[in-house]
């Protein structure tokens, strides 16, 4: 089984190389990034507005730091970042910067960025700004601190090098990384992720026009966790939306941006949850 992830893990980076810039930026973006879960309109029960898409997303996130929207990031020169050059857009996903230097939110998940290989997000700011511009005005930030709290998840300080990839666990936690998935998993304790002490446990809530789901507990915990979960239902569960059980998971999953990923990069993060240390 070794063996086999190995050799579909050397598979599954050549085809990378392969790809154009344009096609790698859009299977990201599209894909495990799941930008347009936060930056699309929703219409009628939380639907995505595919029609605007990334054009800036309805919801609203306040806390004593910050009041944001999600940004309009198409190429849009006045209300989206068509004005912006290559390395700004760059700035802003990996270094949390804006159009002059401020800080931005970390709403804007660019703690889990920094870990982007310089080929993915060269490919991801191509992508990003060969999309049609659409004309759609989102409320500005409204920051109250000068400086807001960034928690970086340990082991994604710096750019990933090409030749981890190699390795499924390595790939697969670079893969959860930009997918952010332990900002979602990982509770807070004290306005800062619990990356130490609570990685994966979950407990989150998300209320929307679904409801209120939690995130659930995904490290190895047999009962708590999904370590007594096949590696078919745990990659039915981010495909699909369906638990062990056969229940169906509630948005904001990402399930329908994470359907579109390959088989050898699913594989890669389940191997890498594999090694997430079960606690309740």
């Amino acid at each position: 089984m070794k063996g086999s992830l190995c050799i579909a893990a050397l598979l599954a980076a050549t085809s990378v190389q392969a790809q154009a810039p344009l096609e790698r930026g859009k299977y990201l973006v599209e894909g495990i990034l799941t930008c347009g879960n936060c930056h699309t309109p929703r219409g009628e029960k939380g639907v995505l507005d595919t029609a605007q898409r990334h054009a800036g997303g309805p919801q609203v996130w306040e806390t004593d730091e910050y009041k944001v929207r999600p940004s309009n990031i198409t190429p849009d020169n006045a209300t989206g970042i068509g004005s912006r050059t290559n390395e700004q857009v760059k700035a802003a996903i990996r270094d949390g910067k804006g159009a002059k230097g401020e800080q931005l939110s970390p709403q804007m998940p660019y703690a889990y960025y920094k870990i982007f290989t310089p080929s993915d997000l060269d490919a991801v700011v191509a992508y990003t700004m060969s999309l049609a511009p659409v004309s759609r005005k989102v409320d500005p930030p409204v920051y109250k601190v000068k400086n807001m709290v960034v928690d970086i998840p340990p082991g994604a300080e710096k750019p990933m090098p090409a030749s981890a990839m190699k390795d499924p666990v390595k790939k697969g936690f670079y893969l959860a990384t930009i997918g952010h998935c332990m900002e979602c998993h990982t509770p807070l304790v004290s306005g800062h992720r619990d990356f130490k002490g609570a990685l994966g446990t979950g407990g989150e809530k998300f209320p929307g026009p679904w409801g209120v789901s939690v995130s659930r507990n995904i490290t190895q915990h047999k009962e708590s966790g999904i370590g007594a979960w096949s590696d078919a239902e745990i990659k039915r569960a981010i495909t699909q939306g369906v638990r062990k059980d056969g229940s169906r998971l509630k948005p904001p999953m990402g399930y329908h941006f994470y359907a579109k990923m390959t088989d050898g990069d699913l594989d890669a993060i389940v191997a890498y949850v594999r090694t997430v240390p079960a606690k309740e």
